[in-house]
């Protein structure tokens, strides 16, 4: 029996290809049901469904997601001239870090990645540090 990291019970997630509807369809199912399943497309009701290898994830510490990025055999094929190069650094260390970076760095990255000079981004972002404070009110 699996259980998730607060002792629920979870059940595996299959995943098929509907010949039908042309979609990917996750289905969860037991062990013991697989070999006697007949899973359904959840779109279109087919039974048409091809099965697919999903994807593995590996869970990782916060350690060593940092010293993975800290180690420098993953700077090598990095040309910090070519604004290509660097976006695709950019994405690299940014799956690294196994969290949702934000829609302002996919946005950098993907101009980086298009070859966009890094100053007119820059340029373009906004300020991180927000408004402009300016002097304080007198009370």
């Amino acid at each position: 029996m699996r259980r998730d990291l607060n002792g629920r019970v979870t059940m595996p997630l299959y995943e098929y290809y509907c010949q039908s509807c042309k979609r990917r369809v996750a289905v969860r199912m037991s062990y013991s049901e697989f070999d006697c399943a007949h899973p359904k497309c959840s779109y279109c009701q087919s039974d048409q469904l091809q099965r697919l290898i999903s994807r593995v994830r590996v869970s990782r510490s916060e350690d060593s997601r940092m010293e993975s990025l800290a180690d420098p055999g993953n700077f090598g094929d990095v040309d910090e001239n070519d604004p290509r190069s660097v976006g695709k650094f950019m994405r690299r260390m940014g799956s690294e870090m196994g969290e949702d970076m934000g829609p302002e760095f996919d946005e950098m990255v993907g101009r980086l990645e298009a070859g966009e000079d890094p100053e007119s981004i820059e340029a373009d972002m906004p300020d991180p540090s927000g408004p402009a404070a300016g002097p304080a009110p007198s009370l």
